[in-house]
């Protein structure tokens, strides 16, 4: 389900009237979601791209791209012509068949992460009831794409790229799921995006769970930024050490889809982090009663498609808000070793996600 029920049912009395069946319906529904969901995202990297090389610009002082569109807007869709053009080389010693397949395992299961996201009231592709470990399951096949293309490119240092990033998402995928765990035991007794966030809409701003899970907050977003490899957690692609870590044999478009994939997973992390901590397209605002979000009560479709509009909105403007904290973390911490990347993630985030959970167990235990 894409779209408001009302507004599909209004839009299958049209096909009726056309005398068109129904399964030839949602045959080109699921097309048409699709596309829209692809075209959005694709989008919305395009601007994340921009955004970070402005904010960097500012944070350095420099003036950032200009020239390619009105402030240089277009500048990262010129990049990507630049790079579909470019010559595809392909080792000649390395495993070919690894060095290939290894981009699309790494961006593929990052598009598919899109499919349990709600933008919005039933804006969303897949309402599934494990929708969040789906991400995470989905993102845990992410490093064996890196170490095909690592061990593929037959490069001491792609091959050492490629195992630190396992070595990475292993440590911080365990604290992000027990993060996950603790939220639907406490909340929602669901690990679906939708019922986590009408569950965090009944008691406005202070019903985030933000406030109920703050240790798990900070935990989710601290292992988030080492899942999608970004500073101070960049070791698989340290240029100091590794040239550029298992890209380094990489050219043209396989390059680009690395570096689409990793745009797109800080966007889906952002995503996720509005979702399950920030009330996802809920507007609270606080200290005001009863005002749980913007909404417009209006039957007719045009009031829909406003409410569409306007949840669509609210997610984004949260979800670039953190994307905005992850570029500046960027230029403001410095990259830390592999040792202690390691020790926090095994030290120090896994035994406070593990008590955290642990906590909200005791509380659930206790108070029911």
């Amino acid at each position: 389900m894409f779209f408001n029920t009302n507004f599909k049912e209004q839009v299958i009395k049209i096909f009726d009237g056309l005398k068109l069946s129904e399964d030839f319906f949602n045959f080109i529904w699921i097309i048409l979601s699709i596309f829209t969901l692809l075209l959005g995202i694709t989008i919305g990297v395009l601007v994340l791209v921009w955004l970070e090389r402005k904010i960097s610009a500012g944070i350095q002082q420099r003036i950032g791209p200009e020239y390619a569109g009105p402030l240089g807007i277009i500048q990262a869709l010129a990049d990507g012509f630049k790079l579909l053009l470019k010559e595809d080389i392909i080792p000649s010693k390395g495993d070919t068949w690894l060095f290939n397949i290894g981009p699309a395992i790494v961006v593929i299961p990052v598009f598919l992460s899109y499919l349990v996201i709600p933008f919005g009231q039933n804006i969303i592709l897949a309402d599934l009831n494990i929708g969040v470990f789906f991400w995470i399951a989905i993102c845990s096949i992410i490093p064996l794409g890196l170490l095909m293309a690592g061990y593929g490119s037959n490069n001491k240092y792609s091959f050492l790229g490629g195992l630190r990033a396992a070595a990475q998402s292993i440590s911080y995928e365990i604290p992000l799921a027990l993060c996950v765990l603790s939220i639907s035991l406490q909340l929602s007794d669901s690990l679906s995006t939708v019922d986590i966030v009408e569950l965090q809409s009944k008691y406005g701003f202070w019903g985030w769970n933000l406030w109920r899970q703050p240790i798990g907050f900070l935990a989710f977003f601290i292992a988030s930024l080492a899942e999608c490899e970004r500073l101070p957690f960049d070791l698989p692609e340290a240029e100091e050490e590794l040239v550029a870590g298992y890209q380094t044999e990489y050219s043209g478009i396989k390059f680009g889809l690395f570096y689409v994939a990793s745009y797109l997973n800080l966007l889906a992390s952002s995503l996720f982090i509005t979702i399950l901590y920030l009330g996802g397209w809920h507007f609270s605002i606080p200290f005001i009663q009863n005002s749980n979000y913007l909404e417009w009560n209006f039957s007719s479709g045009t009031g829909q498609v406003i409410n569409i509009i306007i949840g669509i909105f609210i997610v984004l403007i949260k979800a670039y808000f953190f994307l905005f904290i992850s570029i500046t973390t960027r230029w403001t911490l410095p990259r830390v070793r592999m040792d202690q990347l390691l020790n926090l993630g095994w030290k120090f985030l896994l035994p406070i996600s593990l008590g955290n959970l642990l906590l909200t167990a005791s509380f659930q235990v206790f108070f029911l």
